[in-house]
């Protein structure tokens, strides 16, 4: 039993593991709130969209033209949060799902 309790530092410091000095370390999460690298919201080419019908079409390409990371839903009587996000943007449907507003945030 004793001899175990002599290598067992050895055997631990075998397990660990080390990155090259050079190496830029592992690589870091995109943050669940804050901002998305590379997508800031511009809603300058959006306005095509007003009286549109809200589809995940429609959705997809409302994300390309304003360059936003998050697309986030708007139905009527919808509660959404007071945060504010550079990287989303908020497509505001009435009843019928038809687009009346386009905003970022």
């Amino acid at each position: 039993m004793r001899r175990i309790s002599l290598f067992l530092p050895v055997l631990l410091a075998a397990c660990a593991a080390s990155l090259p000095a050079d190496s830029p370390g592992p690589p870091q999460p995109t943050p669940v709130h804050g901002v998305t690298p590379g997508h800031k919201c511009r809603t300058e080419r959006t306005s095509q969209f007003i009286g549109k019908l809200g589809t995940s079409k429609t959705g997809a390409a409302i994300k390309r033209a304003s360059r936003a990371a998050v697309l986030r839903w708007a139905p009527p009587g919808y509660m959404l949060t007071m945060d504010y996000r550079e990287d989303r943007v908020t497509v505001y449907l009435r009843a019928d799902r038809t687009i009346t507003k386009i905003n970022c945030g």
